[in-house]
């Protein structure tokens, strides 16, 4: 059972800022991890064997760390073929939608002669984190690598806990296999963060790291900022619905579970207008718990994070939306459409009774990796654009250059850098 709480038009950003406090990052672990960091960085391939040793409970050789090609053929073999057809069609869903995110390299030429424009390139290398261990996540793999082959990236490296044996999931390794992931390593947590940002003996390193993880796999990748990109600082999952009370009480109770059942620190929020249909979700998440295989779980999540607020109109329920700006939001008016324009914050946007956070989790076709903690107002989905590089280019003639070289010997006056303006009028006033 959740407190349904009344929220009115006239609540001030403070005590919505109390209602949902940051949840960025817990910092409490940094020390820890730039230990391992610091360690991954000065050891290399010791340090991994370390800390894996220490923390996966596995002994592992340095020829070890890399997954070789009989440990995938093995893979496929233990998976099932209705699996890998799943596999293939999220693939080709994920692949259409992403393919519309590819960014041309463009160019003008001024009637002086002077060219300017944007050469795109892909990123050469590229490192993908995916959470492993005792659980598997294609469709993370997916997620990853699927944006970074559309945009022509030419070398992808993959880390990812072994379990208990020292092997890596075979869902995760065809999923890895399917997409064209060129080398993958069973390393996980911060360690493996370190290794793709400084390189080891047995791990090349990458220009640019994504993918989720725990605390530790995200204080890592902000320590190693600089030296690699990253793609976002990534807290705990979250979805927000606002719904009205025509919306069936049973699916929206179905999605905040599905967001529960991630951890026990997700976020699950309603947000409506009626009352009627807040008990009612009520009623529902005792119901349907009872159906949940990670019930402890999402019971814990639920209990903690779980917020239903009853607004006093349509307008406020957009207000706190676009404040909390959720990793996932989920519309469930009579018209959906009608409210889109005025979403300003959310990862992902749901439309309608019949687009649950699951389908777009993995097959509908946009990314789930996406930003957290009211990060939406300034993050984007994972997408083709992280996987590229902008050179801007000029060519000037001489024609063009004298056009502008007064006002750029009057700004360089200005800041009193008068070589730069002596390089450009050196080159307009010598004789033809």
């Amino acid at each position: 059972m959740i407190i349904i709480k009344e929220i009115s038009s006239t609540i001030k950003d403070e005590e919505l800022k109390k209602l949902f406090p940051s949840r960025i990052l817990d910092e409490s672990k940094l020390e820890i991890v730039q230990e391992i960091v610091n360690n991954v960085r000065r050891k290399g391939d010791s340090a991994l064997l370390e800390y894996t040793r220490k923390f996966d409970g596995i002994n592992l050789k340095s020829n070890q760390l890399k997954v070789g090609k009989k440990e995938f053929e093995e893979a496929y073999g233990l998976v099932d073929k209705e699996f890998n057809s799943a596999l293939k069609l999220a693939k080709k869903r994920i692949v259409a939608y992403h393919e519309n995110q590819k960014i041309e390299s463009w160019f003008t030429t001024e009637e002086d002669g002077v060219l300017l424009g944007q050469q795109i390139r892909p990123i050469e290398r590229v490192g993908i984190y995916v959470p492993g261990g005792m659980a598997s996540y294609p469709s993370s793999v997916l997620m990853n690598a699927i944006p970074a082959k559309v945009a022509g990236v030419s070398e992808i490296a993959m880390c990812v806990p072994p379990d208990k044996n020292g092997r890596v999931n075979p869902y995760t390794l065809v999923a890895a296999c399917e997409v064209g992931v060129d080398e993958v390593y069973r390393v996980g947590g911060a360690q493996a963060i370190a290794a793709m940002a400084y390189g080891t003996e047995t791990i090349k390193k990458v220009y640019k790291i994504t993918g989720p993880g725990n605390i530790y796999v995200t204080l890592a990748k902000k320590l190693v900022i600089g030296e690699v990109g990253i793609d976002m600082l990534a807290g705990p999952s979250e979805v927000v619905i606002l719904a009205d009370g025509k919306a069936n009480p049973a699916y929206i109770a179905a999605d905040m579970l599905a967001q529960a059942e991630h951890a026990p620190d997700a976020t699950s929020v309603l947000i409506t207008t009626s009352s009627q249909l807040a008990e009612n979700v009520n009623a529902q998440l005792d119901e349907q718990l009872e159906y949940i295989g990670r019930k402890g779980i999402a019971e814990k999540s639920i209990r903690n994070f779980g917020r239903i607020l009853l607004a006093d109109s349509l307008g406020t329920m957009i207000r706190l939306a676009n404040f909390i700006a959720p990793e996932h939001l989920e519309i469930m008016i009579e018209k959906p459409m009608s409210i889109l324009g005025e979403i300003k914050n959310a990862g992902a946007i749901f439309l309608g009774a019949y687009t649950p956070e699951s389908v777009g989790d993995y097959v509908a076709g946009p990314n789930h990796i996406l930003p957290t903690s009211g990060t939406a107002r300034f993050y984007s989905p994972l997408g083709v654009y992280d996987f590229i590089k902008r050179s801007s280019v000029l060519s000037f003639t001489k024609e063009g250059l004298r056009e502008v070289v007064s006002a750029l010997e009057l700004i360089t006056k200005a800041e009193g850098l008068d070589a730069h303006a002596r390089s450009a009028k050196i080159r307009v006033e010598e004789s033809d």
